[in-house]
């Protein structure tokens, strides 16, 4: 077994000038992103995709990029081990997310039957307010779904709530995160 040095992982994490993860933008991922450059100093790109399977692909192709996967992603260790000989963990960390919450165009379209957007890992927190459950890529993309009226509520990030002129109807508040950063490998 092989133990990366502070000194190895150090190095890894200079040579990353891209992050490629989930968008469109106001993920938790874009914001673990943006951090991730701040904390190591480097002034680096975050490339948003539509899912991280779509965004493992050009990291695969690109040189000095990253993908950056949330720990709860739903077959994010899929991802890892089809890739093993692409791209190597280099780096995980905890953050608080945004503030989740429950949004909607208006108070009165919650109810039991509503359409309810919601990213898969924290669909948990939709089955309360309805049954009419509607997966889709990302947080982010759940508050335009709602917001265009492709569904009546969401399960979604305040900052994407916001961004999109949604009703907060419940806030569940920031969730410690682990997130992961897998680099192109060697």
């Amino acid at each position: 077994m092989s133990v990366v040095s502070i000194q190895e992982k150090t190095n890894l994490g200079k040579r990353i000038k891209s992050i490629h993860t989930l968008g469109p933008t106001g993920t938790n991922c874009e914001k673990a992103a943006k951090l991730w450059f701040e904390r190591e100093g480097i002034n680096g790109e975050v490339i948003l995709h539509k899912t991280l399977e779509e965004a493992i692909i050009q990291v695969k192709n690109t040189e000095n990029s990253a993908l950056l996967g949330c720990a709860v992603y739903p077959k994010l260790h899929n991802l890892v081990f089809a890739n093993l000989a692409h791209i190597e963990l280099v780096d995980s960390f905890i953050i608080p997310t945004y503030n989740m919450v429950l949004a909607a165009r208006k108070e009165t379209d919650i109810h039991q039957d509503c359409k309810l957007a919601s990213h898969p890992a924290p669909v948990d927190l939709a089955y309360t307010f309805s049954d009419n459950i509607l997966l889709v890529n990302s947080n982010s993309q759940a508050a335009l779904d709602c917001a265009s009226g492709n569904a009546d509520a969401c399960i979604t990030t305040i900052t994407a709530a916001r961004k999109n002129n949604l009703v907060i109807i419940k806030d569940f508040g920031e969730v410690p995160m682990c997130f992961t950063l897998h680099a192109k490998g060697k």
